[in-house]
């Protein structure tokens, strides 16, 4: 898949995921994550997404063991007294997965949704995973996450002209499910909305260079337009 976008400073990567079955955190990304990152020291993790239970400084440490891996050391954006401080001085930027309504709440709150945008227009390399991932479309209303807080606003980034639905699911065959699928949900969306999304199955990630975004991991995304047949994409040229 490979769309032309304005900006040509953008260094991006959206994966639906962070870990595939039988593997460890990041594993599978992390021989694109060293090119990706490759003039980069130290990566500032941003942990707002898990809720409760898992501390930051916890998922901080986690997140650094795994870039360990490929030569990095991680701080936590949540280790600064100032956050708007903390983004002004990050070579690299990773947003991992958890809640994102969660993550979205804390983004708005601490008023720094637009200092990130600013800072990954910019040029500075930016990875999300699945929440981290969500926020970089144009709102999170595509999420798979229950509500279990309410933020100030919907509004993400807009860094890509679409919606995000990470870990995107096929029904499965066979299973006796008479709930709405994932499909459904989406179609549901697009009765108030325009928005076209595109659905990421696990293992599959986007990565945007310059003015190229590229569908990567070897599978098709799902793309969701509003009053159109869904489409398996695996090219898609577009001038926006």
């Amino acid at each position: 898949m490979l769309i032309c976008i304005k900006n040509t400073l953008k260094q991006i990567i959206l994966a639906s995921t962070s870990t595939l079955p039988d593997e460890q955190f990041l594993e599978y990304l992390l021989p694109s994550l060293a090119e990706f990152y490759k003039n980069v020291s130290v990566i500032t993790f941003i942990p707002y997404a898990r809720p409760g239970g898992i501390s930051h400084d916890h998922y901080t440490r986690h997140v650094s063991q795994a870039l360990s891996k490929i030569g990095k050391k991680v701080v936590g954006l949540h280790s600064f007294e100032n956050p708007e401080e903390g983004l002004k001085q990050a070579e690299a930027l990773f947003t991992g997965g958890g809640n994102t309504f969660v993550l979205v709440k804390t983004l708005h709150d601490l008023g720094i949704m637009n200092a990130l945008k600013s800072k990954i227009v910019g040029g500075t390399p930016y990875l999300g995973c699945s929440a981290g991932s969500n926020i970089a479309g144009q709102n999170m209303q595509t999420t798979n996450d229950m509500p279990i807080v309410m933020p100030k606003s919907f509004q993400t980034m807009g860094l890509i002209p679409y919606n995000i639905n990470a870990h995107y699911l096929d029904p499965i065959p066979g299973v006796k499910h008479q709930g709405e699928s994932r499909e459904t949900r989406i179609k549901e969306f697009h009765q108030f909305h325009d928005i076209p999304v595109l659905g990421l199955r696990e293992g599959s990630y986007l990565e945007v260079i310059g003015h190229r975004m590229t569908l990567k991991g070897g599978l098709a995304a799902k793309l969701f337009l509003k009053g159109q047949k869904t489409q398996e994409i695996t090219q898609l040229e577009e001038t926006i």
